[in-house]
This record gives C-alpha cells, sequence and structure tokens, in this order.
C-alpha cells in the first residue's frame, strides 16, 4: 500500500489506517452497537497483513474496551503496528462521558492508555476533542512533557479549528490534525486544510465513509432497524429530511464505482485520499472481510473524469438540501 509522510514527522502512514471505535462495543452513549472482540482482532491482524501499519484509537470508545483489544491483538504480533490513541474523554462508574482537560487527568490518561495497549510508547498521541476551550493549553503542556519524557513519539489534535491549532503551536508543534472528512462532510476544505498544508501538519482524516453512509448498505428500512444502543440512528445524515437526499446521492456514485470494477466505499475513502493535503484516512472495521474490502481504496486513485462527476453530485445534493 502506499505510504505518506506525516507532516514534518519521520511517520511514514500506509495512507489507509484501521479505526477502531466500533470495537469499544456496546453500553456508552457512542456506540456502534455489539461487537465481538475476536472479530475485532481478525479485523486487525488482517489489515495488517494488507498492509496498513497504523491504528487509530481512543480510551472512551467502549469505556477503555477497544484499547484493551488493541493491546491484546498486537502483544503477539513481531511487528507491531504503530499506534495511535487520544485523551480528554473520561468517564465515570455510571459511563456518563465527560470533556476534560485538565492536567492530572491527562496524565492519568496517557498511564492508563500504555497499560491497556500494552506498550511503553504512544506513536501519536491526540487531544480527541477542544473541551473545555479554555483548558487546551493546559492539557498541550502535559503532553509536551509526555514526549519530552518519552512516553510519546508525537503530539497530535483532533477535531481543532485554525485558532486552536496555532494556540498549541507556540506550546509544541501539533504534527497533525485529525478532522472528519468526506463527500458529504467538507468543512475542512475552506481554512483547515489550506493552514495544514502551508505550515505542513499531517492530516489524517475520519469517517471518510460517513459512518457507513456511504458504502451504500444502508437503506430507510435498515437504518430504522439499527440498534437502540448505535448512535448512528440519531445522527442527522441518517435521518430525514437530509436521509432521502444522501440516498440519492449515493445511488448517483454507484455508476462511477461500478465503471471502475470498485465498491462505493473504496470509492468514498479514494475520493478523501484524493487531496494533497491529506495524509491518511482512518477507516473503521468490525471483522476481517471489512477491513479487506476498504483496504483496497489505499492502492487506487482517482481520475479526473471521475472527480469532475463526483464533484458534479455533490454540487447538486448541496442545492437538493438547500430547497
Amino acid at each position: 500500500m502506499r505510504r505518506k509522510k506525516l507532516g514534518r514527522s519521520d511517520l511514514e502512514l500506509s495512507v489507509v489506517g484501521l479505526g477502531t471505535w466500533a470495537m469499544g462495543g456496546s453500553d456508552w452513549a457512542y456506540s456502534w452497537g455489539s461487537q465481538d472482540d475476536n472479530d475485532s482482532i481478525s479485523a486487525i491482524h488482517q489489515a495488517m497483513d494488507l498492509g496498513i501499519n497504523w491504528i487509530d484509537t481512543a480510551p472512551v470508545y467502549g469505556m477503555g474496551h477497544a484499547e484493551e483489544v488493541v493491546g491484546k491483538a498486537i502483544s503477539t504480533m513481531k511487528e507491531k503496528p504503530l499506534v495511535f490513541s487520544k485523551c480528554g474523554l473520561v468517564w465515570n462508574d455510571k459511563r456518563k462521558v465527560t470533556p476534560l482537560l485538565k492536567r492530572e487527568s491527562v496524565k492519568n490518561e496517557i498511564n492508563a492508555s500504555l497499560k491497556r495497549l500494552q506498550i511503553e510508547v504512544i506513536d501519536l498521541y491526540q487531544i480527541h476533542w477542544p473541551r473545555p476551550d479554555e483548558d487546551i493549553e493546559e492539557a498541550w503542556e502535559v503532553i509536551a512533557g509526555a514526549v519530552k519524557a518519552g512516553k510519546i513519539r508525537y503530539a497530535g489534535v483532533c477535531n481543532f479549528n485554525v485558532d486552536q491549532l496555532i494556540r498549541v503551536e507556540s506550546i509544541h508543534p501539533a504534527a497533525s490534525l485529525q478532522p472528519p472528512y468526506s463527500m458529504i462532510e467538507r468543512d475542512i476544505e475552506e481554512e483547515i486544510l489550506p493552514y495544514c498544508a502551508t505550515f505542513e501538519k499531517g492530516v489524517i482524516v475520519y469517517s471518510p465513509m460517513q459512518k457507513g453512509l456511504l458504502t451504500g448498505k444502508y437503506t430507510k428500512e435498515n437504518i430504522k432497524q439499527l440498534s437502540p444502543d448505535d448512535h448512528r440512528k440519531y445522527d442527522i445524515q441518517f435521518k430525514e429530511p437530509i436521509l432521502n437526499t444522501n440516498l440519492w446521492f449515493i445511488e448517483g456514485l454507484k455508476p462511477i464505482a461500478e465503471k471502475n470494477k470498485i465498491t462505493l466505499a473504496q470509492l468514498a475513502i479514494a475520493w478523501t485520499l484524493n487531496r494533497r493535503e491529506v495524509t491518511a484516512a482512518i477507516v473503521g472495521a468490525r471483522n476481517a472481510s471489512q477491513i479487506g474490502d476498504t483496504a483496497r481504496a489505499g492502492d487506487w486513485v482517482l481520475s479526473d473524469v471521475d472527480i469532475a462527476l463526483i464533484d458534479s453530485l455533490i454540487q447538486e445534493r448541496q442545492e437538493r438540501l438547500i430547497h
């Protein structure tokens, strides 16, 4: 699989990486429903076999469970993948999630993640969300200290805007930004991507398939049948009136995918990778067959004709939503 350098770091990333959000399992606020740990471990091993060399996780995914699964999966590997994790979302004994970026909390999170992941160094450690905004600098100082102490190789951020990126830069350089990006969610194109290009920040995008919607596997009927603890059931993109327009858009993408003999999932991922500012895309998987399909997007490049067709569909989607 193709690899790209992450900003100014020395990390060479496969352009597709494995995301573990759904591997956290059920019984928490942003669950994807129940998940079999054996399926998760098989997906991790399959991803590495396909040339993916990094895994993105977070403590909040299943209240530590996803990190534990990752730790178990990689503990037996001779050649371990790069491991990325995050901080800033904590939970209580009732599994209520709260944003927290205070000094002692971040220190505790780093140590807890290292233990769950069964590793000595986290390759990329990120602030998950910039909340509370006033505590960003406090958390970033702790992360910078952990880099100096050798617990973290590189520090990054997720979901930051340009002003927030500038604020932390004077304390310690951010190696990367992790924002959402897909054919449907394109807000980062206006300010964030140009800033990252100018200052050589790596960009690792998440939800390139818009939480699975752009795979074409979802209809109005099976969305209604999503588990009550699957957060997508309440996601605006999966609900009317936007859902109807999204399903029309996906139908328009099908001939492009069919012409190129690829899946809609591969098309969606490859579209995000077409942006020169984007280093890599996080692709979630719940089993080996899913990552076996989506990983192939890392070896496929869109033609100018296909890009023009997709851009036309994106524009019409926007017009339909307005009217």
